[in-house]
């Protein structure tokens, strides 16, 4: 309850602390009303700027002035002749005034293909970004704008001043007066409780963590993160097996096993800064030239605060302390598992369990995330990526096993995908669609065929040649955006998999999906992604909200423990071990989703809620403990919200 008044304080010390509004202009303010699942309101674009035109065929941005008293969450969308178009916006600055430009092909027209959902709906800009969904269309009779938000946390505050249209890009801009991101990288315009002021109080914190002893005795952990309660047969490396009606993992050494894990272990998270040029006034401070990275192309200079706070840890030898620091951590809460999209130099001390994904086989942007099985140069391309990847790793007991994908983009969008296919240019599975739907007649129904025989080919090939190269680790699957699969998909599935993999960002899985799954496939299941977050640290809320950092805790207990109550599930990733950067990763996602802050210190909550979960998952998977029951209060996804208006 404390963390919520003081939530609720600061924001009511943002709606003010900005610069002032010019005296005698009207206001246009949306007061967001927590007691409502959805509270917003509507505003006359000429009442705001007159003289816009009501047909946008000729602009490419709407560019607006606003200032968000909350990084959390909200949505942009404008009546039009067609109905009203929206989108998911999040604020980099929340409590000062900002100049959004949102290109309006994002209003207009669905996204284009790529690899995954992620980098499919979300669009990094320069103060916020932008998640694509809802209604698409022309902007014709465009009269009005609408600010609304689902499940406000406290009572946030937004105020537009401006509203322009332009044909290029104008660029965005920070316009406070005030850096919006302090020395360490952290949130600059507001207080919290835990917030660090100095750097002798963030190394007595350090040196605190560091003196606490580092044991496993509590989890009654094998060498290999197993329970010793239990024990069949030993094989060296992990595997599966049901017993008594439930699955497990075993390790090498024969011990029941559950992969409780994190994705993206790492060091010196939560802190990177792209466009570092473009956003100069939002900084106070940046790290030394000596600590930055070049990432994605040469002209492109990345900053990590995240690395800089690690460097005052630990010296120039941070980057091996760091990892050790990892281990420690891991050790210490009970995590067994280093999960997927993490440091190579970590899961190389081969001290905990971990989890690959196969790079380079054949995975296509163009094709949201399909391969073209049919291109002759995919069988020799894929053998030779895998047994350069898997030959190193063929020994290891370290290694649970591989994951070939994440999060198809094309799961959904079959014909639409045929569609690209179809009006792109020459090549191999073009020819085949057409010869497919020339054969069986060109229907929604074969086209969806068509995507499911190249998707059963592909990962009938991938599986053939792993289970050639590295006989002794199991197949993983694919981390899908759901596990709400149809049935011809779940039988697929089936056939090459060891392990039923998906991503799941609710409250708690859903109980009748997997047991659909489970019965289909008859394969153990892991989920490989969730979390919870919350809007104090000025980062937004993650993919499921919850009010304060105490009721992340909460959430992580309840999800966990419930999902390990299923017979069928394995193991769990939480996404992600530190928070996302708070001015955006390369997509432009900024969630408070972390174990761990940018400055390096746990979250003292998640912290003890992963220990007192981790303690408790033999008894609840094996059915001699009930599952924590109790949920965090508010608790929201990130669906969508209804669409009349």
């Amino acid at each position: 309850m404390r963390q919520f008044r003081l939530i609720f304080s600061l924001l009511l010390l943002f709606a003010v602390a900005s610069t002032a509004y010019p005296a005698g202009k009207k206001r246009f303010v949306v007061q967001f009303d927590n007691s409502k699942e959805v509270s917003g309101r509507k505003f006359a674009i000429a009442d705001i700027t007159p003289g816009l035109p009501l047909d946008w065929d000729e602009y490419n941005y709407v560019v607006l002035d606003f200032r968000m008293t909350s990084p959390q969450r909200f949505h942009i969308g404008f009546n039009t002749a067609d109905g009203y178009n929206e989108l998911r916006i999040m604020n980099y600055v929340p409590g000062a005034w900002n100049k959004l430009a949102i290109p309006l092909k994002f209003y207009r027209h669905l996204p284009g293909a790529a690899v995954d959902l992620a980098a499919t709906y979300n669009q990094p800009r320069f103060v916020g970004w932008v998640n694509l969904g809802g209604r698409r269309g022309p902007l014709h009779g465009v009269d009005s704008i609408g600010i609304r938000m689902r499940a406000p946390i406290g009572k946030p505050t937004f105020e537009i001043r401006s509203i322009a249209l332009a044909k290029e890009d104008p660029g965005d801009k920070y316009l406070g007066d005030k850096p919006a991101v302090d020395k360490f990288g952290q949130w600059n315009l507001a207080e919290w409780e835990g917030k660090i002021h100095s750097e002798k109080e963030l190394k007595a914190q350090w040196e605190a963590e560091d003196a606490l002893p580092v044991s496993a005795d509590e989890f009654n952990y094998s060498q290999y993160g197993g329970y010793r309660q239990a024990q069949v047969k030993a094989t060296g490396f992990f595997r599966t097996e049901k017993i008594d009606g439930k699955w497990w993992f075993v390790d090498p050494e024969g011990y029941l096993f559950l992969s409780v894990g994190v994705d993206c272990v790492a060091p010196g998270g939560g802190g990177m800064v792209r466009d570092v040029e473009k956003r100069l006034n939002m900084f106070s401070e940046l790290p030394p030239d000596s600590l930055i990275y070049t990432r994605y192309g040469r002209d492109r200079r990345q900053i990590s605060f995240g690395t800089w706070n690690l460097y005052r840890r630990y010296g120039k030898d941070y980057r091996n302390k760091a990892n050790e620091n990892i281990i420690n951590r891991m050790t210490r809460w009970g995590l067994n598992t280093i999960a997927n999209w993490s440091s190579g130099d970590v899961m190389a001390l081969n001290r905990k369990a971990f989890i690959l994904q196969l790079q380079n086989i054949g995975i296509d942007y163009g094709l949201m995330g399909l391969t073209d099985v049919y291109d002759k140069g995919f069988a020799p391309k894929a053998e030779k990526a895998i047994r350069d990847f898997v030959t190193p790793q063929k020994d290891n007991p370290w290694l649970i096993g591989y994951f070939l994908g994440n999060e198809p983009a094309w799961l959904g969008q079959e014909t639409r995908l045929c569609e690209m296919i179809l009006s792109g240019g020459d090549r191999a599975i073009k020819t085949e669609l057409q010869k497919h739907l020339q054969q069986s007649g060109d229907t929604p129904e074969q086209r969806k065929k068509f995507i499911f025989n190249t998707f059963n080919k592909f990962i009938a090939i991938v599986n053939q040649f792993l289970k050639k190269y590295d006989p002794n680790h199991l197949n993983m699957g694919i981390r899908f955006g759901s596990g709400h699969l149809e049935p011809e998909m779940l039988q697929i599935c089936k056939s090459h998999f060891d392990v039923f993999s998906f991503n799941c960002y609710e409250l708690s899985p859903n109980v009748d999906m997997m047991n659909r799954t489970l019965e289909s496939t008859g394969l153990p299941m892991i989920i490989g992604e969730y979390h919870f977050g919350t809007v104090d640290r000025g980062m937004a809320q993650s993919l499921w909200q919850v009010d304060s950092q105490q009721e992340r805790g909460v959430a992580y207990r309840y999800y966990t423990e419930q999902a390990y109550s299923h017979p069928g599930l394995i193991g769990t990733a939480y996404f992600q071990w530190c928070d996302q950067d708070l001015t955006g990763r390369f997509d432009g996602e900024n969630y408070n989703c972390g174990f761990v802050d940018v400055t390096d210190r746990p979250y003292p909550h998640q912290v003890e809620a992963v220990k007192a979960t981790a303690r408790r998952l033999y008894g609840v998977h094996s059915g001699s403990v009930e599952p924590f029951v109790e949920q965090p209060r508010r608790a929201r996804g990130h669906g969508g919200i209804p669409d009349e208006w």
